[in-house]
């Protein structure tokens, strides 16, 4: 008998939200090992999502709009997104949240520990955390990094610098959003500012781009510093929080399956949309689809329906953003133009039907994209034959 059915390597947002879906998912005494090298209580980051209804984490969530606003230097449009609510959860919050959950989980251990190795064996897996084998019929980690740059595919990098500023005067509306300002300098590369109006006199501002590289720290400050003086008209304020991090975008095949009794999770696991760096609901999604096969199968293994479509759909977008064939800076904004956004809203977290699928793609700048599924579909094949090669 082994110590546990699963271990969990990695107690970020995949591995925490894994073990909460195991817990709701009414599987019997099924015993958890949570483990990572320290227990996380830092706002070290920021998740912003959007969804229909309460969802699990519905506690942990500060801040909700159900207004947004999207801006470029064509047009400004305001957009009313009920039945969806955009939310944000800030890292300390949903790390309480999970503290609190967890110390009421008898069959969930957490373990403080660096993970050495995980080791397939015939019947489950054998994890050495600290010299100590621990093993288990199932593992699950988040650790191991993003595949790196392969031929055939393409990485981009999402990297932000955000503040949450207050100010002395009532300048912000608290009840909208901004989603993606496009009015700054952007040299080619997609960049754009979201606001996030926490009040009336605090908001995060957010400078983020899409590109090959990682922008010098001095960049994002002198960006900041213009965007709240011009765009937003504010000279006075006070910066109160500071956040940075880079997110990869990749169409380059991730390993979900390493060995027979190991799956990879969160970023580590493809959870990151490769067009648009979204994670937090794709690693929801995922964590309750493991739960439910396991409920119903007694393995956590499970198909991606629909996944080809929706790969290939972010493929050629990364492919048009990475070029420049399109005017980059106009493609989200004339995907909100020209469609509802419940309807883009449901194409960016993949639950749109094909048919949805196609009439949205219609609406872009379609010879720029024809051309950029040319070139998806041609570097594919030339990537498979080198494999086979």
């Amino acid at each position: 008998m082994h110590d546990f059915d699963s271990i969990i390597a990695g107690g970020g947002a995949a591995g925490l939200s894994l073990a909460y879906h195991l817990g709701q998912a009414g599987l019997r005494n099924h015993r958890v090992l949570l483990i990572d090298q320290v227990r996380k209580e830092q706002n070290d980051r920021t998740w912003c999502f959007w969804e229909v209804g309460d969802g699990p984490f519905e506690a942990a969530v500060s801040h909700r709009w159900e207004q947004l606003s999207v801006h470029s230097d064509r047009r400004s449009q305001h957009l009313a997104i009920a039945p969806y609510r955009y939310k944000l959860i800030q890292g300390r919050d949903f790390y309480r949240f999970m503290d609190r959950w967890l110390d009421a989980q008898p069959t969930i251990t957490r373990l403080l520990g660096r993970v050495e190795a995980i080791d397939d064996r015939a019947d489950g897996v054998a994890m050495r955390v600290d010299g100590q084998v621990i093993t288990g019929d199932w593992a699950f980690t988040s650790i191991p990094p993003p595949p790196s740059a392969q031929p055939g595919t393409i990485t981009l990098l999402q990297h932000f610098k955000g503040w949450v500023i207050t100010t002395p005067d009532p300048v912000f509306d608290p009840q909208v959003a901004t989603l993606m300002d496009f009015r700054v300098e952007h040299d080619r590369a997609v960049r754009f500012v979201y606001v996030l109006p926490y009040d009336a006199h605090t908001a995060m501002i957010e400078d983020t781009s899409f590109s090959p590289a990682v922008r010098p720290q001095a960049d994002y400050d002198a960006g900041l510093r213009r965007y709240i003086r011009e765009q937003l008209g504010v000279t006075r304020y006070a910066i109160q929080h500071v956040e940075y991090g880079v997110i990869p975008m990749t169409d380059a095949p991730f390993r979900l399956r390493p060995s027979p009794h190991v799956m990879t999770i969160g970023t580590a696991g493809g959870m990151t949309k490769a067009s648009t760096g979204y994670t937090f609901q794709r690693i929801q999604r995922q964590s309750r689809r493991i739960a439910a096969q396991l409920r119903a199968t007694g393995q956590p293994f499970f198909v991606e329906r629909g996944g080809r479509r929706h790969a290939l759909m972010d493929s050629v977008l990364l492919d048009v953003l990475n070029t420049g064939h399109a005017r980059t800076n106009d493609v989200f904004p004339q995907l909100f133009r020209r469609n509802s956004p419940q309807r883009v809203l449901r194409f960016l977290d993949e639950e749109s039907t094909l048919r949805e699928d196609l009439a949205l793609m219609a609406t872009v700048d379609i010879p720029a994209f024809l051309a950029g599924t040319l070139r998806t579909v041609i570097r594919r094949a030339k990537a498979r034959v080198t494999r086979r090669g």
